[in-house]
């Protein structure tokens, strides 16, 4: 008889059209709401919503000093763009947050915007960074994976020639204090992305919405799964809701939907401005009753 693991309830806080003093408060009175297992922040240099030219922090930094003042939750980017940072450097940024949060990471890592998205490639252009086709940019999803996943595990320095990714005497030290390495989450809906899930992901995560359409991409992953010799159940199935602070009730409902569809990985994201004790808010009226 299988055994569905618990869900697993986080929040997520976007760091654009905030201030500081604010991230701190959200993630500091999450770390003591045992209901709240873990938090995230998002990765764009520039908003994709609110005022184009409002504030927005860059999420890698500001999760290794979040990191350094919490100390149960775990914490990650949801997800990172591969297109910002060459993978042998997010090895190493992402090995600096392991260790700052003392083994509470989750890497999450996706091929970047959409080329649909209206603004996609605006925070690129505004950042002097190529903005690579998809095919190309799925490629070098794969590739970061297999190399970010050797830098982390490897006691020899090697080399890696790929289509996207080159290096010459890569290595990592010091290591992650997570064994083998933290767990990776690739994000995605993608078919050409859930064949990289399917390969490389510890866990993965869509957004919510069209419930429908999710529980058929999940179907996809197991196929692409069973395709390659891999249990689907060793990938957790992720999803991101949007909280509603008005109406409760409908946040409830999507969790259970998604619930019922084998997501045991719920990561709520919190509208900004964030209401005073709104983690202990998220956890009475969102978290606790859907448990």
């Amino acid at each position: 008889m299988s055994h569905t693991p618990a869900p697993s309830f986080g929040i997520a806080t976007a760091p654009q059209q905030v201030d500081y003093p604010d991230l701190q408060r959200v993630w500091r009175e999450a770390d003591t709401v045992p209901e709240i297992e873990h938090a995230w922040l998002f990765d764009h240099l520039l908003p994709i919503f609110g005022a184009p030219d409002g504030p927005i922090f860059e999420g890698w930094t500001l999760l290794s000093a979040l990191a350094a003042q919490t100390r149960r939750l775990r914490v990650g980017v949801l997800v990172t763009s591969n297109r910002f940072r060459p993978p042998a450097v997010l090895a190493k940024i992402a090995t600096t947050v392991d260790i700052v949060s003392d083994g509470r990471l989750d890497l999450g890592i996706g091929v970047g915007s959409r080329p649909s998205h209206p603004i996609a490639r605006r925070e690129y252009e505004a950042h002097g960074l190529p903005y690579l086709d998809t095919a190309d940019a799925v490629a070098g999803l794969a590739e970061a994976c297999t190399v970010i996943k050797r830098l982390w595990t490897e006691d020899e320095p090697f080399d890696f020639a790929g289509s996207q990714v080159q290096l010459s005497g890569a290595f990592g030290n010091p290591k992650p204090v997570q064994r083998p390495h933290p767990p990776i989450m690739i994000g995605g809906r993608a078919a050409a992305t859930l064949r990289i899930v399917a390969e490389h992901a510890d866990l993965w995560n869509i957004p919510g919405g069209d419930i429908d359409d999710v529980v058929a991409r999940s179907a996809m992953l197991d196929r692409y799964c069973a395709e390659i010799g891999r249990d689907p159940a060793a990938i957790t199935r992720s999803i991101h809701l949007g909280v509603s602070y008005e109406d409760p009730g409908s946040t409830r409902k999507a969790i259970a939907e998604a619930l019922d569809g084998g997501f045991t990985h719920v990561v709520l994201g919190l509208p900004a401005p964030w209401p005073a004790d709104v983690a202990r808010w998220v956890a009475d009226e969102v978290i606790a009753p859907s448990r």
